[in-house]
């Protein structure tokens, strides 16, 4: 890291990571932890509520959007205003994470379309996906990772794919310009939320297609969760440094 690497990553560090939850009760997580763990402030808000949200992101070092139960296909104010934030993000070329929701509205907003399976499959639970040789962000990505929507994406004009899958969604990962990432998974999971998701749930989770019952949620999560958050630490780094990543060693499963 040469030294304008080391200034740029100092002043990133010194300000607030934007980010935007869509109910009362929701967290952002492991993202969360991770990056406080770096020395970022969370300023969170949740527009559904009526939070504002900020015209320029100069004084963030980067903004999450995370999921929720709604479609990015709403006509609601808030979501009309979180599609106009990330196309700001976009113009003023700062660090953007989109995930889940996040991500469809990033793919909305580039021109694509957000639409369900036409079968009614879902994927909620643990799911195999496939990282491509473009995934280098953090170093590779894992192969098994959290999942929970019934909606997917299509790759916008112009993006970069990342991550791909087998299946009724196969756009799970992608990237446009530099900063901007978009996740169908939740790499932000913990056992807390994936007991309150499922245990909340559970019912809905044997009726719909696709779906994994409850307890394969949580048994799956104790073995795959550690591969994801050793990833996402590092892919937080390189991703709010907006840097690309050399190699990080072996792929996690």
């Amino acid at each position: 890291m040469d030294s304008a690497d080391r200034a740029r990553q100092h002043e990133q560090a010194l300000k607030p990571v934007l980010i935007i939850l869509h109910q009362e009760q929701s967290t952002p997580g492991h993202v969360g932890r991770l990056l406080a763990a770096r020395g970022h402030a969370l300023d969170i808000r949740r527009p559904r509520f009526g939070e504002p949200l900020p015209p320029s992101l100069e004084h963030h070092a980067g903004t999450v959007i995370f999921g929720g139960p709604m479609s990015a296909n709403d006509p609601d104010e808030f979501v009309r205003q979180e599609i106009a934030l990330i196309d700001l993000a976009l113009r003023e070329a700062a660090p953007f994470l989109g995930i889940c929701l996040g991500a469809q509205m990033m793919s909305l907003c580039l021109g694509a379309s957000v639409a369900p399976d036409p079968e009614g499959h879902v994927e909620m639970g643990y799911y195999d996906v496939t990282p491509l040789p473009t995934a280098t962000l953090g170093g590779p990505w894992p192969s098994r990772v959290y999942q929970w929507h019934s909606e997917g994406f299509g790759l916008p004009a112009g993006a970069e794919p990342l991550v791909t899958a087998q299946g009724p969604f196969p756009n799970q990962a992608f990237r446009f310009g530099r900063a901007a990432i978009g996740l169908q998974f939740h790499p932000e999971i913990t056992y807390a939320m994936a007991a309150r998701w499922s245990g909340r749930n559970e019912t809905k989770l044997a009726q719909r297609r696709g779906a994994r019952l409850r307890p394969a949620h949580l048994a799956e999560h104790i073995t795959a969760s550690p591969h994801v958050q050793d990833w996402l630490a590092r892919f937080l780094a390189d991703w709010i440094s907006n840097r690309p990543s050399d190699s990080h060693g072996s792929a996690p499963r």
